[in-house]
């Protein structure tokens, strides 16, 4: 379920997901949502393009270190590739 930072207090996040549209990030919201995941989102600026190199916006996905093996599970089975270590 989506909660405010402020929910998992001064537990460090783990970032597991960076979502590059707002389509994509409502799907993955549905998934960890149907899962039982504790998730965070914040909007924050990336690096893309090979060519032509720019800033964009993305849906940043954090999880509880507690969850973050079962977020990683629900990535995979979704097929979604999760953020390098």
């Amino acid at each position: 379920m989506r909660r405010e930072p402020e929910f998992f207090g001064d537990k460090e996040l783990v970032l597991v997901y960076i979502a590059k549209k707002l389509r994509e990030a409502k799907a993955l919201e549905s998934k960890f949502d149907e899962a039982g995941v504790d998730y965070a989102i914040e909007v924050d600026y990336y690096t893309g393009g090979i060519i032509f190199r720019s800033q964009r916006a993305g849906a940043f996905f954090y999880v509880d270190p507690a969850q973050e093996e079962q977020a990683a599970a629900v990535l995979a089975q979704n097929g979604y590739r999760r953020v390098a270590q």
